[in-house]
């Protein structure tokens, strides 16, 4: 299983993530913003739309990773996905922002609604190959940790790409509403080179042994009784709603409360760079520590940066130190989240002799997109609350609180409900344990096969 690879073997699938962020970091960083404050729909309605229109996501991945499987080509089961299907995503995600302007309301929100979930069809249709692209590159397990590794690093680069260009691009072509739709032609088309990239350098050299099938009912009987998943399942929707705030909240953040929409970039480099270092060193914290002790102390630094603010809340260098905090503690996070569902199914197998990958990892996506759905969705409703009216210079003094409300308390919440739930995660402890017992079945189904 060992397989010769190198940095450009890393590289040219990790920038795929990187095209990928191009439109999912846009999603989180300034849809709802270019809604509420250029087109000038509701907060209220445009957070109802996103909890939609991302819980459907969710199911349309699990129906994207189905295809995917009984895909057959010459180019392979999961590169066909990125060659025909880069440019609808390209042209999808400019048209998000084209909402016809001079009409109704009425007429805006039913162009948001189809253009948005027309765009998630596309997304899940290169975010899932893509995705599963990584199996089929190879079976050696280092290189695989190095090419989720290089996936992640690049997908942070993507979004800084993203945060730093979108509103400087904005302004040269006039800081118009025509304006975000030439800023997002822009940087689909650089995405469709990317991934055309991506389909040129890459290889699926695995080949998948035929594998029984089991009964839905049987897997779904297993998974009741992995009582492991279901904490990493919650704490993924947990935290997949905080990373939602954390990105939607950050432009109002600067524009309503540091004066100046611009800072973006800037803050998102003071998180994202602390980020990318600890996910280069986090490996070794894993091993030593363990997944979870690493999240637990993760999770309490996140609740110190975001509760940091409030001691100088308008201090633009005081707000940058504690996104530095907040990128230190994020970085554990990122580089272990996706990682708790394969011991989840270790554990499962030794439990009940049922090994089901694809419907537990199905299940996590659907927890990302539920979480990121009902972040978004928080972003627009307390903001409603709030009386916000992007359409207005000035604030009240309620929308200016629900905007610390979504940067500062609600993710102080739920990164103390995710340590809850992670205390209860103790599966590092037991995990030679549940090795033991992976090898005794492994052990009685080739005794099996052999009677």
């Amino acid at each position: 299983m060992k397989q010769n690879l190198g940095l450009k073997d890393y590289a040219g699938y990790g920038i795929g993530d990187m095209a990928i962020n191009f439109t999912f970091a846009s999603l989180g960083m300034y849809v709802v913003y270019f809604y509420t404050d250029v087109v000038g729909v509701s907060a209220t309605i445009i957070g109802t739309l996103m909890l939609f229109s991302r819980s459907f996501d969710g199911v349309i991945d699990v129906c994207v990773g189905s295809l995917v499987d009984k895909t057959s080509s010459r180019w392979g089961k999961t590169r066909p996905w990125l060659l025909f299907g880069c440019v609808p995503l390209a042209i999808l995600t400019a048209l998000l922002f084209a909402v016809p302007a001079n009409v109704s309301d009425t007429v805006k929100v039913v162009y948001i609604f189809v253009s948005y979930n027309l765009l998630m069809v596309a997304f899940s249709s290169i975010a899932i190959p893509y995705g599963t692209l990584n199996s089929l590159v190879t079976q050696d397990q280092g290189q695989r940790e190095k090419f989720n590794l290089a996936r992640m690093f690049l997908a942070q680069i993507g979004v800084l790409i993203v945060t730093n260009l979108t509103l400087p691009l904005v302004n040269a072509f006039g800081n118009k509403q025509s304006s975000w739709v030439w800023t997002y032609a822009i940087l689909a088309a650089i995405g469709v080179v990317l991934l055309l990239i991506v389909f040129k350098t890459q290889r699926e050299r695995v080949q998948q042994p035929h594998k029984e099938k089991i009964p839905l009912s049987i897997s779904l009987k297993a998974l009741a009784q992995n009582k492991y998943w279901f904490l990493a399942f919650g704490f993924f929707v947990v935290w997949s709603v905080m990373y939602a705030l954390t990105q939607g909240s950050l432009v109002y953040y600067a524009k309503y409360i540091l004066n100046d929409a611009g800072y973006v970039g800037v803050l998102s480099i003071g998180y994202l760079a602390p980020c990318m270092v600890m996910l280069v060193v986090c490996a070794k914290l894993y091993e030593k520590y363990g997944k979870t002790r690493v999240l637990l102390a993760a999770s309490v630094v996140s609740i110190i940066g975001y509760a940091l603010p409030m001691l100088m809340p308008s201090s633009f260098g005081f707000i940058m130190f504690t996104q530095i905090v907040k990128g230190i503690g994020y970085g554990p996070m990122l580089g272990a989240v996706w990682a708790l569902f394969p011991d989840t199914i270790e554990y499962g197998y030794a439990k009940t002799g049922v090994r089901n990958e694809g419907l537990l990892y199905s299940g996590g996506s659907l927890g990302q997109k539920i979480g990121v759905g009902v972040g978004t969705a928080l972003t627009g409703w307390v903001l409603g609350w709030g009386g916000y009216d992007g359409t207005k210079a000035e604030q009240s003094a309620s929308a200016i609180n629900s905007i610390y409300q979504i940067y500062v308390w609600i993710p102080i919440a739920l990164f103390v409900v995710s340590i809850v739930i992670l205390c209860f995660y103790d599966i590092d402890k037991k995990y030679a344990e549940i090795m033991e017992g992976v090898a005794r079945r492994n052990a009685e189904n080739k005794e099996a096969k052999e009677a």
